[in-house]
């Protein structure tokens, strides 16, 4: 398991240590360790099973952990009832009540902790406006869409002023083209309120775009965390490469500063230390990073012939056939004056080639 990047000197708003959740003899959160600094848009990133939500739900108080220490700004909170944390939690399902209008809805917390209802209407109304629904506070939530359903949620839960926001995979259903108008919404309001967001998803591209930090969970571990370029740029194991995006894995023997792929293949990876000879390794390298024309000498080249293509409108993807039934898929940005005629055919032999440095060793 890899160790998570030093937090920020100051106290971080969240620290796991040593969390461990078994399930009728499954161990499915593994003795986590991980500190979320104050502030900071965090995510987790990981496959169904893996973990994430489970994690969060011992934060929020949900579920009780079988051993290990959560601390919130500090504070050990391990046997704390939930409303007893500095914590506020936002749902796939939003869970409003229906039979309250959305002032009621965002505002029902304060209520409940009995606020003055001046200090009530002055708090909601300001929460309305920093969501967009100002103008909807006396729909009930069955006359809105879900992108605004999703933000009565989320405005109930600020309206708090939590220490941290736990949010689980809350854009999971809404649709493709409103789950990324939501995303720079919900990171321009991160922004703005200053706290701490963990955000739960299993989608690659909403962890990268939103986030300040990412962990990407397997099997109740965590495989890497990191920013989002690092995570993607230097994948750390073959998980972690093989879930942020599409990446060629390579796997071949260590030989003289090169990974033996076959007889007629050795690929270079200058600076590699940690493999001794005849070690079995693996790698990997970012289909964008290789380039089918315009190849530098730098390059590391290697021919082949193309099997398939597939047309993604702003990129081209080919899967292109190299050594000994080796293959790899390439992404080319389309050019704006580029034609049909212009990229590769099926059947079309090419040299591809990309720099030793976009070659990356994994554990």
């Amino acid at each position: 398991m890899s160790t998570p990047p030093s937090p920020p000197p100051s106290t971080p708003s969240v620290s796991l240590r040593g969390l461990t959740k078994d399930f009728a003899g499954a161990t499915v959160v593994d003795h986590l360790d991980l500190d979320i600094a104050s502030g900071e848009f965090f995510s987790l990133l990981g496959p169904s099973g893996c973990g994430k939500t489970t994690t969060l739900r011992m934060i929020a108080g949900f579920s009780d952990p079988t051993s290990g220490t959560i601390l919130v700004d500090g504070e050990d909170v391990t046997g704390t009832p939930p409303h007893q944390r500095d914590v506020n939690t936002v749902f796939q399902s939003y869970a409003l009540f229906e039979h309250l209008d959305v002032r009621g809805n965002v505002g029902f917390g304060l209520r409940r902790k009995g606020i003055d209802r001046r200090t009530i209407d002055d708090r909601v109304g300001r929460m309305l406006e920093l969501v967009e629904l100002g103008d909807r506070a006396r729909e009930k939530p069955a006359r809105l869409s879900g992108g605004q359903r999703q933000r009565v949620a989320l405005a109930r839960a600020l309206i708090n002023e939590p220490q941290v926001l736990l949010l689980d995979e809350p854009l999971a259903a809404l649709d493709l083209k409103l789950r990324h108008a939501m995303q720079a919404e919900l990171k321009a309001i991160q922004r703005e309120v200053g706290i701490t967001f963990l955000f739960v998803t299993h989608d690659q591209d909403e962890a990268l775009s939103m986030s300040d930090r990412v962990a990407i969970m397997n099997n109740g571990v965590i495989e890497q965390c990191g920013a989002p370029e690092d995570v993607y740029e230097r994948p750390t194991s073959v998980f972690a490469a093989g879930f942020i995006g599409t990446s060629n894995l390579i796997s071949g023997t260590w030989s003289r500063g090169c990974v033996c792929v076959a007889e007629s293949l050795a690929i270079p990876v200058p600076g590699h230390q940690d493999s001794a000879e005849g070690d079995a390794v693996s790698l990997t390298v970012r289909p964008e990073k290789i380039w089918l024309s315009d190849l530098t000498p730098q390059m590391f080249r290697v021919p082949g012939t193309i099997v398939a293509t597939s047309y993604h409108g702003a990129t081209t993807q080919y899967v292109v056939a190299i050594a000994d039934g080796l293959s790899l898929t390439v992404l080319e940005q389309n050019l704006p004056r580029m034609r049909a005629d212009d990229r590769w055919q099926a059947g079309d032999r090419v040299e591809l080639g990309w720099l030793p440095e976009h070659t990356v060793v994994l554990r």
